[in-house]
């Protein structure tokens, strides 16, 4: 397995000054690495009970969401940036570490009473995270895990979360 922590770099004042960005693209260029943490977060979902669909947002959501749902033989749904689904949609506003947003799901994407699992690339605050729960819910849907590959913890977005089942693979 590889050493996620070593492997990830982290870039300084990027966006702005004072965030450490922790930049995923040094495992994602790298087969093995990508592989294991593919492996890693769906031996965590796999433990986590049965589900319908996995929910990832744009765009690292994507990165993560569509493989294993492939691997899963699951369901992928965006959730987008505002503008940039093709049919109709429902959306929410919502805060980030550094501005606001305004995120986009399909109207038909989820159905009353699905089992919905969330999976992102990184937990800070739970902000976008919380948007796409107050989404999958206000279409029915049933939201029972979320999974991360990086989680801050010294950001305590799990705290915001508390309410739901939230896995990790790596944690800073």
């Amino acid at each position: 397995m590889v050493d996620f922590k070593n492997k990830l770099r982290h870039v300084m004042d990027f966006p702005k000054k004072g965030i450490d960005f922790i930049d995923i693209t040094t495992v994602l260029q790298d087969a093995e690495a990508l592989k294991d943490c593919l492996d890693a977060m769906k031996e965590k979902i796999l433990k986590g009970g049965d589900f319908d669909l996995i929910v990832g947002t744009e765009s690292r959501g994507f990165m993560f969401g569509t493989p294993l749902a492939y691997a899963l033989n699951k369901g992928f749904v965006p959730i987008r940036k505002k503008g940039k689904l093709p049919y109709k949609t429902i959306s929410i506003e919502y805060e980030l570490e550094y501005g606001t947003g305004v995120l986009e799901i399909h109207e038909d994407a989820i159905k009353p009473g699905q089992k919905v699992i969330i999976v992102d690339d990184l937990l800070a605050t739970g902000g976008t995270t919380e948007s796409n729960i107050k989404l999958v819910e206000k279409l029915g849907g049933q939201v029972v895990g979320i999974y991360y590959f990086i989680e801050l913890t010294y950001l305590n977005g799990r705290e915001r979360l508390k309410n739901y089942k939230v896995e990790s693979i790596v944690q800073f």
